[in-house]
């Protein structure tokens, strides 16, 4: 079997110069797909109906992971203990999903996708549904943790099962839709969460934060007979050496940070942690040589284009969440708002992402490739310098009214950026690395969560206080902004082969565009 990572993202040809099928989207075509010049194949009749249920799982995963965020003072007023239980209400949920991303892409390898998925939102809805009656803080706070563990097992499984109904061009439109999904639902959360809340459906108040995934899962659950099954050519195996390593680095990288605001002993055990992780893929690498099965495939990280995607991702959405922390901290602890204002004002940056999607997804990669990414990266841009010249312009104790316009414009690119962004990291994954390759871009997307919420958050609460809030927000933006650049650096890393790559005179007309 050709090995589909010796394509560059783009280019249309492999690391050895030997062309590759390319797409409309300028990725390369799915491994197995016919060449323009043999038959097409049959497309899968209920592809599109089972895209969208997946796109609905993938949709209630984000959710979750931030539509507490919101919530969570409301739910300690309700159900008490001490105040340092609050973050562990988002952290218990973060930590156990990234604990758990890695072995469960390798459960759908082995097992087949289909079935783990299943078995994934089956377990997602039952402790969605426990939450919502959780009667104490510390019930809540085990059953987020196995809400997030739950999360891990279906997560990974959607891109290999897209994969599996979608070929030839339409795989990178597919593909495509989930970057907008994900951002979109990442971004919605904190407002949906804002906006339950406060209406307080009949009485619910906070726990209709956690019944509104039981419809969003009866729904995936309907259309599930439509799914083909998936699995790796080759079934490999579960290397319990590695994922210890991987659970136990992660934990101590993720838990300290996890809670929004460290201290020096925290970061001294992050630290930890990222060695704990060092030591892992060296083991991993070991493992490969020795002929075993590892639990990521090394193929993976060999070259730039893909550990490129990993750190941008891991900055893009340390940024993304940042912000959106900070904003919210401002509103609720700065200026004395409550969760409908703060959800209301990220309204904007969600409405300005789910446009930027479509007109991305649907129109502007066919015709200009990976350009867009960094398009969206510098209006992302614009919008973050928008946002701090709000918070300058506002006096002490006011609402910064520009901070709507400036927080849609940075969403517009946030939109931009997400289609371009997956459809190139994805794009040129083989059927053997789609488990490791979705449990890893998945697993840095919440790390990179993590990161944003203790960073950029943490200059907040030390910067501000009553008086310096926005202020303290100025700060953190400016934070978020250095991220961004070294985020616009490694996707420039992604795409920079394809600039010195000669595409064959053949395909010089698919309207991708260099990126």
């Amino acid at each position: 079997m050709s090995r589909a990572m010796g394509s560059t993202p783009g280019t249309g040809r492999s690391t050895t110069g030997t062309p590759t099928n390319r797409t409309s989207a300028g990725a390369p075509a799915a491994p197995g797909a016919p060449s323009p010049a043999g038959p097409p194949a049959e497309p899968y009749r209920w592809r599109w109906i089972a895209l969208a249920a997946l796109l609905a799982a993938e949709a209630m995963n984000l959710l979750d992971a931030t539509i507490v965020q919101v919530a969570a003072p409301v739910i300690h007023t309700e159900l008490g203990g001490p105040d340092a239980g609050i973050p562990w209400f988002s952290a218990s949920y973060t930590l156990a999903f990234a604990l758990g991303l890695l072995t469960g892409a390798r459960l759908g390898d082995i097992h087949g996708r289909k079935r783990v998925f299943r078995a994934g939102v089956l377990a997602f809805a039952a402790t969605s549904l426990a939450c919502a009656l959780a009667p104490t803080t510390a019930v809540l706070i085990t059953l987020r943790a196995l809400q997030g563990g739950a999360a891990a097992v279906l997560v990974p499984q959607t891109f290999g099962l897209i994969r599996a109904m979608f070929t030839g061009s339409e795989l990178p439109r597919a593909l495509g839709t989930i970057g907008p999904v994900m951002g979109l639902s990442a971004v919605a959360g904190p407002a949906l969460g804002g906006l339950l809340t406060h209406a307080d459906l009949l009485g619910s108040s906070w726990r209709a934060v956690f019944l509104v995934n039981l419809p969003l899962a009866a729904a995936v659950l309907a259309v599930l007979p439509r799914l083909r099954e998936d699995r790796a050519p080759v079934r490999p195996r579960l290397d319990p050496a590695g994922t210890v390593l991987a659970m136990l680095g992660t934990a101590l990288l993720v838990c300290p940070l996890a809670t929004g605001h460290p201290g020096p002993a925290a970061w001294v055990t992050a630290a930890a942690g990222a060695a704990v992780l060092a030591v892992f893929v060296a083991q991993q690498r070991r493992t490969a040589r020795r002929g075993r099965a590892p639990l990521i495939e090394p193929a993976l990280l060999r070259g730039r284009a893909f550990p490129a995607a990993l750190a941008t991702s891991t900055l893009f959405f340390a940024v993304v969440n940042g912000v959106m922390t900070t904003v919210v901290l401002h509103l609720e602890l700065g200026l004395h708002d409550g969760p409908l204002t703060a959800g209301l004002t990220l309204l904007p940056w969600s409405t300005g992402l789910a446009v930027a999607s479509w007109a991305a997804g649907s129109h502007l990669v066919p015709r200009y490739g990976a350009r867009v990414m960094h398009a969206g990266l510098a209006t992302v841009a614009g919008g973050l310098a928008g946002a701090v010249l709000a918070y300058r312009a506002a006096a002490p104790g006011v609402y910064p009214t520009a901070l709507p316009f400036a927080l849609a414009l940075a969403g517009l690119g946030a939109g931009l950026f997400t289609p371009p962004f997956f459809t190139t990291a994805l794009g040129a994954a083989g059927p053997q690395e789609t488990g490791s390759a979705a449990g890893l871009l998945n697993a840095v997307q919440q790390l990179g969560g993590t990161l944003g919420v203790a960073v950029i958050g943490g200059v907040y609460l030390d910067a501000a206080g009553d008086a310096r809030a926005a202020t303290g927000a100025g700060y953190a933006l400016g934070v978020a902004a250095v991220l961004l650049a070294v985020a616009a650096a490694a996707a420039g890393l992604m795409t920079a082969r394809r600039a010195r790559t000669a595409v064959p005179a053949g395909e010089a007309g698919d309207g991708a565009g260099p990126g």
